[in-house]
């Protein structure tokens, strides 16, 4: 999963970061408007923790253009300020949640897994699909009840995928879902290929169905 957090606070913003990676997610960040709309027009998100007071202008107003983009992805409003005027005011516009400073990077977490949990899966703790189970909190998979070992990458792939089932994913979104703007760095799609074709040969020989199709030329499908 994909989070972009827009802070301007330096020392926040890197303790932030730094405990949601270890969390297992992929994240970026921006520590101003500019850089956060900069972001914003490249790159999808799964959730946007956004603080209200930046330097440059108003984290209300990033809400406002990534709906007005018709951008996907939870919002998390952030603010020094215990104001319910702006809380009214962030839920209004979007936003899915509001967090007062100080907070604990837990309750963080716990805000960010519940706001993807509602938007991608029904609001269900357990993920489910056919015979595939996934527990976004201690990140195991299992087959029919079978638990199979995945890497990071496999695991963070296979969530993907069910994420957007019966979609065709091009493979420059995959890329980019996995390594985010590294990906400027890479010059082939290799690293894709390694990673799906683990990630199914340990689902199929766990006794998975194969759900995954390749869409010649295009990217991939996950669909039963």
């Amino acid at each position: 999963m994909k989070v972009l957090i827009i802070e301007d606070e330096k020392e926040l913003r890197k303790s932030v970061v730094s405990y949601l990676s270890q969390e297992g997610y992929l994240c970026e960040s921006a520590g101003n408007f500019k850089e956060a709309m900069e972001r914003i027009g490249v790159y999808d998100y799964d959730c946007y923790v956004i603080d209200i007071n930046l330097p440059d202008g108003s984290g209300l107003n990033v809400v406002r253009e990534i709906k007005k983009k018709n951008i996907e992805g939870g919002l998390i409003i952030v603010s020094a300020n215990n104001s319910l005027e702006d809380r009214i005011e962030g839920l209004e516009i979007g936003s899915d949640d509001y967090l007062t400073k100080p907070f604990h990077l837990s309750e963080l977490n716990a805000r960010i897994k519940s706001i993807i949990r509602r938007r991608n899966f029904g609001g269900s703790k357990d993920i489910v699909f056919n015979e595939i189970m996934i527990n976004p909190d201690s990140r195991q998979v299992s087959v029919s009840g079978k638990e199979i070992s995945l890497t990071g990458k496999e695991y963070d792939l296979l969530l993907f995928f069910i994420s957007n089932k019966g979609r065709v994913i091009p493979k420059g979104s995959i890329a980019e879902h996995l390594w985010g703007d590294y990906m400027d760095h890479v010059d082939s799609y290799d690293f894709i290929y390694t990673h799906i074709k683990n990630m199914r040969k340990k689902l199929v020989e766990g006794g998975c169905e194969d759900y995954l199709h390749t869409v010649y030329g295009v990217g991939y499908k996950f669909t039963s």
